[in-house]
């Protein structure tokens, strides 16, 4: 359970940095680009690759100078891969929350009978009227977003007290399931995740298979798996 609260846990303190991400003008393409997969690219670079990149940055160029109102190509004003990431992580959370509710949800308390004398109805329809307006409660329309939804699960998988029933093992591993999942988004999308990405083009000096070592806020090195030949942004070693 600890693992799954950890991962509830970072898609929720991660949201408003989702959020701010859609305005910023970055990428988050991996493996990243930069002075060492610049130099790595640039090895026995033919005509064909030169002239298409000459033509992708005159694009570029292009579009940058245009005025956002001219017809044409344009950069979109929010990061498409950071919104499809918090699309697919709110839409997973409350579907969850849905399924898990439906089997560990009590139903409210009913009203007091009509033959109850009046002092005990009063009493007890004041109590239906409470634990249904009960704010542990999940509820099937309203506020169904991917923090409260996040929450809410994190409360059932700690067990809090509410009008639940305790967690059964298959919904934990429902919740389990889709909260790695959901997290592994969140972390992919504001590159804040240790990753490990194999590039295409091959070691120039033995013909080895090059990973990409990053993210994580570090900057990424490329390692040779088979000669062990390092290259950084800065400089290259051999390890």
């Amino acid at each position: 359970m600890t693992t799954t609260a950890h991962h509830l846990r970072t898609i929720t303190l991660h949201w408003t940095d989702l959020t701010q991400a859609l305005a910023t003008t970055g990428t988050a393409t991996w493996p990243p680009a930069g002075r060492m997969t610049d130099y790595l690219a640039s090895i026995d670079r033919n005509d064909a690759e030169e002239l298409e990149a000459e033509r992708h940055r005159a694009l570029a160029l292009r579009t940058l100078e245009r005025d956002p109102t001219q017809i044409g190509e344009t950069r979109p004003p929010l990061r498409i891969a950071v919104l499809d990431t918090m699309r697919t992580v709110e839409a997973a959370l409350v579907n969850t929350a849905d399924q898990v509710a439906a089997v560990v949800q009590r139903s409210p308390m009913p009203f007091a009978p009509r033959s109850w004398p009046a002092a005990d109805r009063a009493r007890r329809d004041q109590l239906a009227r409470a634990d249904a307006a009960d704010l542990r409660r999940w509820r099937y329309s309203g506020r169904r977003i991917a923090t409260y939804a996040g929450l809410w699960l994190l409360a059932r998988v700690e067990r809090a007290p509410g009008p639940f029933i305790a967690l059964p093992d298959t919904q934990a591993r429902l919740i389990a399931n889709v909260a790695a999942g959901a997290a592994e988004r969140v972390e992919r999308a504001l590159d804040v995740a240790a990753r490990v990405a194999p590039l295409a083009r091959p070691c120039p000096d033995c013909g080895g298979r090059i990973e990409m070592h990053g993210g994580a806020g570090a900057d990424p090195v490329a390692h040779c798996t088979r000669c062990g030949h390092v290259w950084s942004g800065q400089s290259t070693a051999v390890a």
